[in-house]
């Protein structure tokens, strides 16, 4: 090519155009970012010099998404106070400890499990942990009569009261709903149960979803209308697109939406021993986790309005473990929520003798997403 020619110049000012992303500043673009999940995040670094600085800059670390996994609380309770039908266990007398494990390295603040900064109440119960928020019951008295939610950020030490119920002190089955990129208000859901007769044996129903919305700041109460669909305090849950996934006993996972209406998706295949599937949220899917006696089936689902679900892995216990597992029962699966990866954790192996439920992974929410918190 002739220097100076014609062509040449269109690529010279081609180059040197400006992008409308360009005129944006530092503190917009970085506001923006902190909206993408951790690997979206991650690929911004090669977008530009500058974002790759505005990423890695330590005065940012607390506004973007880091490793979505930090770590999970747990809490460690006797097996004998546990032993018996599930109907029986006393949610008031039970002595636990509460616990977090971290899993993030140093990139993550420390996490006090005592959750200190909370106001003073006779005894906590961490109930749920979504997105960042933890859900924690806080008991007023001894007597097990009096108490209120809290919903606190253990990141920013931030915490929100939720008024209960009348149903409030006699409930497991309660989870909170939370999406940071979608609203800055939670909702706390909570499943009150009916004992019913079958052909085989007593079971508890719900009855009634009670949804309490951080923006109207009330609680707000949907029949089930006979849904018979059996639940229980640890079931596992996740919140995705406004509604609650929850897994149920009967081979059920049961969706509820943010006005506590339900309907029932079934499981892809029958659940092997007792107690309820796994279930997880990874990359924007549903994901189950099936424990079999020799391997573990991993299914996703395809679409919530069908209930189609596709199998996606199985693993050995002999990958998994290195041998033939001896139980069925005392470990968790849970699907990584970015990597294509899953976590065994294992039950009985903490503070020997003792078992650990539920794990409640934690992802940190660094920015100030509670209205009006303390």
């Amino acid at each position: 090519m002739v220097p100076g020619s014609s062509k040449k110049k269109r690529v010279t000012e081609k180059s040197t155009e400006k992008s409308p992303v360009s005129e944006l500043s530092d503190d917009l673009l970085v506001e923006i970012m902190s909206l993408f999940p951790y690997k979206s995040t991650c690929c911004c670094k090669c977008v530009s010099r500058r974002w790759r600085d505005l990423v890695s800059h330590p005065d940012h670390r607390k506004k973007l998404p880091q490793s979505t996994l930090a770590g999970f609380f747990f809490e460690t309770y006797d097996i004998a106070t546990h032993q018996g039908s599930r109907e029986t266990c006393d949610i008031t007398s039970h002595q636990g400890s509460r616990r977090y494990q971290s899993v993030s390295g140093n990139w993550c603040p420390r996490i006090n499990a005592s959750l200190s900064f909370l106001p003073k109440c006779e005894r906590l119960d961490i109930m749920d942990c979504c997105n960042g928020l933890l859900l924690c019951r806080c008991w007023k008295s001894s007597d097990g009569k009096m108490m209120d939610y809290v919903v606190c950020n253990p990141a920013t030490e931030k915490w929100v009261v939720v008024p209960a119920t009348n149903w409030s002190s006699k409930l497991w089955a309660i989870r909170l709903g939370f999406d940071p990129a979608v609203s800055s208000h939670f909702h706390v859901f909570e499943f009150v149960h009916a004992f019913v007769l079958d052909a085989a044996d007593r079971r508890r129903d719900i009855e009634v979803v009670g949804v309490y919305s951080s923006k109207a700041g009330v609680w707000t109460h949907e029949s089930t209308r006979n849904l018979l669909v059996d639940i229980y305090f640890f079931s596992p849950s996740v919140f995705f697109g406004g509604v609650m996934y929850l897994s149920s006993y009967d081979n059920l996972v049961i969706a509820v939406d943010m006005e506590g209406k339900c309907k029932v998706i079934h499981t892809p295949t029958p659940r092997d021993g007792c107690g309820a599937f796994d279930i997880s949220l990874s990359q924007g899917r549903v994901y189950l986790a099936n424990h079999g006696d020799s391997e573990v089936s991993i299914w996703a689902l395809d679409d919530s309005s069908t209930g189609k679900w596709a199998l996606k892995n199985r693993v050995s216990h002999l990958q998994l473990f290195e041998k033939e597992y001896p139980s069925t029962h005392d470990y968790n699966v849970i699907i990584h929520p970015e990597d294509n990866a899953i976590i065994v954790l294992c039950l009985q192996l903490h503070m020997g003798g003792q078992s650990k439920i539920p794990y409640l992974s934690y992802v940190p929410l660094f920015s100030e997403s509670l209205t009006d918190a303390h």
